[in-house]
């Protein structure tokens, strides 16, 4: 009996340390706007950011004149709540006394904030996390885990349509690939 405890603990621990499994950036996606995305014409990248000139204050807020999936805040209900891992990379905004991010956005592809046309509000989440990580690139892919939210967010640089109080976040390594 003690052994088949000391065993069922075990196992209990190493599924404790176990990460979750990832996430899809389309999953916070309604299939309206999956299927709106798939229909999409190509899109112009020649941009004062693309030549090299930033003529207007840059960001990841859209441009007008987009299709409208483009700008959607839609967002799926059941991930309300729901703890997550999601892979992405960060658009740093707020950081501590010691230099470390605490609050950034976590985008799913490098250089959405310099690339045009930025995701739509709801494949850009707020990424709360007041323990900081050291962010030396925003070209850095990270692993985060935590509680997301369907939480409408707006600032100079953005518009998101979920918000995270991250757990844990992590750079992700070549063994994770």
């Amino acid at each position: 009996m003690r052994r088949v405890l000391l065993l069922s603990l075990l196992l209990l621990s190493g599924l404790a340390r176990a990460e979750l499994p990832e996430t899809d950036w389309l999953e916070l996606m309604p299939k309206s706007d999956q299927k709106a995305l798939e229909q999409m014409p190509e899109i112009d990248h020649n941009s004062p950011e693309a030549m090299g000139t930033f003529s207007e204050k840059g960001g990841l807020k859209q441009s007008k004149g987009l299709p409208a999936v483009m700008y959607s805040t839609k967002t799926v209900a059941a991930m309300n709540g729901k703890h997550i891992r999601l892979g992405g990379y960060p658009v740093p905004l707020e950081t501590d006394a010691k230099g470390n991010s605490t609050l950034f956005f976590l985008v799913p592809y490098p250089g959405a904030c310099i690339h045009v046309p930025p995701p739509p509000p709801n494949q850009l989440v707020l990424v709360r996390y007041p323990k900081g990580l050291k962010l030396d690139d925003i070209y850095t892919p990270l692993w985060v885990n935590g509680t997301l939210k369907v939480e409408t967010v707006s600032n100079d640089l953005a518009d998101a349509a979920y918000a995270m109080d991250a757990a844990k976040v992590r750079v992700v390594e070549d063994a994770d690939l």
